[in-house]
């Protein structure tokens, strides 16, 4: 009986309940939209720094992160692939590269490089590299081809079809030298890389530091990235008999993690700062319902209602409100979300520039996530039945000759 009186009692001012149910549903949309935009530009810049540089895990020599040289690369053939793939069920597959530091000089500029030799099929299949291409391709091994950072070749004044002076060390102390001609221009997403960036092929790159059949880095893609750390522990008992070494992307990027968690404070301390603007809002909307309604509050007690089955009739009111405005602010803020999700937002300018330097792309995506609405709809929820709490209390306290002037 008090759900079926508080439902109707929802309809008989059908403005005042829309007006109160559009203040939480705008309040959800924004909750909604504020965190799906933190957590998508947080899940891009990691995916950046993933895919482009460490991938998720990484086995090395255990000499390589204190000295990453030539000098401590691996061996790396058919029997420790099988090996590795077949100690857990959930690695991918792997992506084997070499990377070392290099001059690399045009017709007249000398500039230092990160020079990365690289399987481009199972890098192309990892991290979409070809799409990155502004101009050229990837050449097949042993053409002694280059693709560059756009970056770099402004710096160098090269263009496809020029030729790549590339001079540092190989393996103990070697000379490593080569001329490779120019065969494409990526558009590297991290501003700092793209201005010292050089794709060799990995065979390419083995011959000129005297490396083959080594690397320096392996990456073991995970079906799942959310079984990183499950895969690496197996994976440290598999390879720990090579004198290998397995590491996480948190390992690897401390500074991420940082970056990371300092954006997260700041996207909750601007929540929360959303949240009291939207409770004052939601407050000032069930306050003006209220003082509405006292002369009919007062008539109901004046006529015999017990002042406890009321204050219990109005919060069921307020309640189904709640529940109303939530709902109406998942169906609106889903779609808000869907269509950023499909449309990033891009910028350009200024702010492209400043992204760039900070290791973002110059867009804005969104992420759609079960425990964003989970999270941002008790969190209004809660604040509304807190609020809501109000007309109980009003009715409490209530003198009835009072709320009838």
């Amino acid at each position: 009986m008090y759900l079926k009186l508080a439902w109707r009692n929802l309809w008989r001012n059908k403005r005042r309940t829309l007006i109160t149910v559009s203040s939480i549903m705008f309040a959800v949309v924004a909750a909604l939209f504020m965190e799906s935009l933190g957590q998508g530009t947080r899940q891009q810049l990691l995916d950046n720094m993933t895919s482009f540089q460490t991938g998720y895990i990484q086995i090395q020599d255990y000499r390589y992160r204190d000295e990453p040289s030539p000098d401590n690369a691996f061996l790396y053939n058919d029997d420790l692939e099988q090996k590795i793939l077949s100690s857990h069920e959930n690695a991918d597959y792997l992506i084997p590269r070499v990377e070392t530091f290099m001059l690399a000089a045009g017709e007249e500029i000398t500039r230092g490089a990160m020079v990365l030799g690289i399987n481009i099929e199972k890098e192309d299949q990892f991290n979409q590299l070809r799409d990155r291409l502004t101009e050229g391709e990837f050449s097949r091994s042993g053409q002694r081809k280059a693709v560059l950072g756009e970056g770099l070749a402004g710096r160098l004044n090269l263009a496809v079809g020029d030729t790549l002076v590339l001079l540092g060390q190989g393996r103990f102390g070697v000379t490593a030298s080569g001329l490779f001609e120019v065969s494409g221009l990526i558009e590297y997403p991290i501003r700092e890389m793209d201005n010292q960036i050089v794709y060799l092929s990995l065979e390419d790159m083995q011959w000129m530091i005297s490396a083959e059949e080594m690397v320096t880095n392996l990456v073991v893609v995970p079906e799942h990235t959310d079984q990183v750390n499950q895969i690496a522990t197996s994976l440290s008992q598999t390879v720990s008999e090579n004198e290998l070494r397995v590491l996480t992307w948190q390992e690897m990027m401390p500074e991420l993690i940082e970056a990371i968690e300092f954006d997260e404070l700041s996207g909750r301390i601007m929540l929360w700062i959303l949240y009291v603007v939207i409770g004052f809002g939601i407050f000032g909307t069930i306050l003006t319902m209220t003082l509405e309604r006292r002369r009919e509050f007062g008539i109901l007690l004046s006529v015999g209602m017990y002042r406890s089955k009321l204050a219990f009739v109005v919060f069921i009111e307020t309640f189904f409100i709640s529940i109303l405005g939530v709902l109406s602010g998942f169906t609106l803020g889903s779609l808000v979300i869907l269509y950023f999700y499909i449309n990033p937002i891009e910028f350009t300018g200024d702010m492209a520039e400043l992204m760039n330097d900070f290791g973002f792309e110059a867009t804005m995506e969104v992420t759609f996530s079960p425990e964003i609405y989970i999270l941002q709809g008790a969190a209004i929820f809660i604040i509304t039945t807190i609020i809501c709490l109000y007309p109980t209390l009003k009715i409490a306290r209530m003198n009835i000759l009072e709320s009838k002037m």
